[in-house]
């Protein structure tokens, strides 16, 4: 890439991953970056009140409580006390399930240290999946969001304190201009382009090219049924696309396509001859069905369709998780492992008694939870794979890695300790993994 364009890119992305980052450094007529919302898939919000003994206040039931009165558990304890609540759930022995709960509950709160504070969640989760109520409860999150306003402020509170969001787009923007240094037309096609944040921060370090910006396409592929969260969806980022192409003098073309990924055909594409060709799966992949859940593999299916339009680079960044095929238990102990590496790097950065903290966990976080324990079958979407499985997926549709770049790497790590010493940046393979402490939680990688 040539020094001038991978300054600038560098430049935007240090004002990006900045903790107290304004959104008028990006845009200055347009909140593209307090309207991002849905890319990590952590959102979603819930119609249900949570209160500080995290019971959901229209589905309790009360079970008996102990015979003998026993104290509440530390925190120190209720990890294990968790995973023996989905043990005896695994095992069918619902009077040791509902006994443990009760017991549980004790040491969760809204308010407390990260363990309780997920704990909380986790709890409904487990006592939702024992009433097979669980895709009612996921339905009603999904659907029943608060104002697109509100959610959209808690969204940005999450990018603010926590670099996941702002690492993914980087590493992704970095592979898309190095792959496409040297072309006059770009056709990016984004699989899950929200409010199109990372797409912006990449116009504006184009248009530094020497020599001039190239003509850039935009295919816009989003979810039909998103149109609450964003607001006004696809056709307000067609016309913040379209400020953005006045204002840094980039020749733009958006291409919305308001569709789920599986439903994507190449036709909807509209490729063009004589345009490279960069395909963007930020926090998408996850959702598509694989294997397991259609015989058609979707999953896969997608990515050799991809392969087949020969894309200059394919970028993709997913949540460093297991969840796809994993039984019941061993999936419930790891989501607690990630997600609890996830509450405390926001425990950092948010008193626990702070409303905005509260409601980022329970507006962004517990939909994501619930599903992934309380649903089976086609009505669990959060399916994630680890980055080896995605590796041997894009090897298998006949990709090859390309790696990206180290002195992004280096800024990036650099850029992290902003936020906290404890986060950790490892190079694997050409690919980039962000973790807390020693759990990796964020993969980034490219493919050609």
């Amino acid at each position: 890439m040539s020094g001038g364009v991978m300054q600038t890119l560098l430049d935007l992305e240090n004002a990006l991953m900045g903790p107290d980052y304004e959104v008028e450094e990006v845009s200055s007529s347009e909140d593209a970056f307090l309207h991002e919302n849905r890319r990590f898939q952590m959102s979603g919000s819930s119609s249900i009140q949570w209160n500080q003994g995290s019971h959901w206040s229209d589905q309790v039931v009360h079970h008996e409580i102990f015979e003998q009165e026993l104290p509440s558990p530390s925190p120190s304890n209720l990890k294990q006390l968790l995973i023996d609540c989905a043990k005896a759930l695994s095992d069918n022995s619902l009077s040791d399930f509902h006994k443990l709960v009760e017991h549980a509950r004790k040491g969760v709160s809204i308010t407390g240290e990260p363990i309780q504070r997920l704990g909380a969640y986790m709890l409904e989760g487990l006592v939702a999946r024992t009433e097979l109520s669980g895709t009612k409860i996921y339905r009603s999150l999904k659907c029943n969001e608060p104002e697109s306003k509100d959610l959209l402020t808690y969204m940005n509170i999450l990018y603010e304190i926590c670099p996941y969001l702002k690492f993914g787009y980087m590493a992704a923007n970095e592979a898309i201009a190095e792959a496409c240094k040297n072309e006059d037309r770009i056709h990016i096609v984004d699989f899950q382009i929200a409010q199109g944040t990372q797409l912006i921060t990449l116009l504006q370090a184009l248009e530094a090219r020497p020599g001039g910006p190239p003509h850039v396409r935009i295919t816009g592929i989003d979810d039909p049924i998103s149109k609450h969260a964003r607001g006004s969806g696809l056709e307000l980022l067609g016309k913040r696309l379209a400020s953005i192409s006045e204002k840094f003098k980039i020749p733009v073309e958006f291409h919305p396509v308001p569709v789920f990924a599986p439903e994507v055909t190449l036709e909807m594409l509209q490729i063009q001859p004589g345009e490279a060709l960069a395909v963007n799966f930020p926090f998408q992949l996850h959702h598509t069905p694989d294997e397991s859940m259609d015989v058609t593999n979707p999953r896969d299916g997608l990515l050799r369709m991809i392969k087949s339009i020969n894309p200059k680079v394919v970028t993709l960044v997913e949540q460093e998780s297991n969840t796809n095929t994993t039984p019941f238990l061993p999936r419930f102990i790891e989501a607690l492992d990630y997600y609890s590496a996830m509450f405390e790097s926001i425990d950092v950065m948010r008193e626990r008694d702070s409303k905005e903290r509260i409601n980022v966990e329970q507006h962004c976080l517990a939909r994501d939870i619930v599903n992934i324990i309380a649903c089976e079958g086609k009505e669990r979407v959060d399916r994630h794979e680890l980055l080896g499985k995605w590796r041997a997926r894009f090897m298998m549709a006949g990709f090859r890695p390309f790696p990206l770049n180290r002195y992004v790497n280096s800024v990036i790590g650099d850029l992290l300790k902003c936020y906290s010493e404890n986060y950790t940046l490892v190079e694997k393979d050409g690919a980039m993994l962000l973790g807390w402490k020693h759990r990796n939680l964020v993969s980034a990688s490219a493919w050609n």
